[in-house]
């Protein structure tokens, strides 16, 4: 792998899917396994209670600098500021939406929530840390 790291001055193109969030664990920041009543991590084992599963941003983008096109995504309470809230009081939120509406799943993001998180990114010009 790479170790070179530096600064990239991108705009985004698309949002690549609408899952915004995702259940991550403590320890290692890896994705839950979560069911109705517990959540396990693959990675490092640690297990709980799902009401007590943490949630972290995860936004896939796909990025133009002047000459190429990438894939990139932002991980973390650096989108706090973008979304208004942290990834575990959005969680919350569309959970409740979710139950409104019915709606069945659980990784489901409202298209409203869908149509502002790509008015907010697409045709905006960010510099990413890669």
């Amino acid at each position: 792998m790479n170790s070179v790291r530096g600064l990239l001055a991108a705009s985004v193109i698309s949002v690549q899917n609408s899952c915004f969030i995702y259940p991550a664990c403590q320890k290692c920041f890896s994705r839950l396994l979560l069911d109705s009543r517990r959540f396990s991590c693959v990675k490092c084992g640690c297990k709980g209670e799902a009401k007590d599963a943490n949630y972290r941003y995860r936004l896939s983008l796909k990025i133009a600098d002047t000459n190429d096109l990438f894939d990139i995504t932002v991980f973390g309470s650096c989108l706090d500021p973008f979304f208004g809230v942290t990834a575990e009081n959005l969680q919350r939120c569309i959970q409740d939406l979710n139950q409104l509406s019915g709606e069945t799943n659980i990784d489901a993001s409202p298209e409203v929530l869908v149509q502002a998180v790509e008015t907010c990114f697409i045709g905006r010009r960010f510099i990413f840390g890669v």
